[in-house]
């Protein structure tokens, strides 16, 4: 996976909120985010990616299931991504 580089400067408070939401069953919940492994923080920042970058509520809103809405805004969380990771 390499070295994995945060989100922009005044992304890690929403991420983290986001993720970490009590009975959510988001990812932050989980043991393994809790000790701060770097797969689970990268899930993270991948869904808020999904939900603040993309039209992906949107589409769910509009009927896609939520495959069918990951796989249309994919294109965009991997650029966006890619972006943040490298910024130096």
């Amino acid at each position: 996976m390499g070295y994995y580089r945060p989100p922009p400067p005044g992304r890690e408070v929403a991420i983290a909120e986001h993720a970490c939401l009590k009975y959510s069953g988001r990812v932050g919940r989980s043991a393994t985010a809790k000790s701060l492994d770097e797969s689970a923080i990268r899930l993270a920042v991948v869904a808020h990616i999904r939900h603040v970058e993309t039209d992906y509520d949107a589409l769910l809103g509009s009927g896609y299931d939520r495959h069918e809405a990951r796989a249309a805004v994919e294109p965009t969380v991997s650029r966006v991504l890619a972006r943040w990771e490298a910024q130096p």
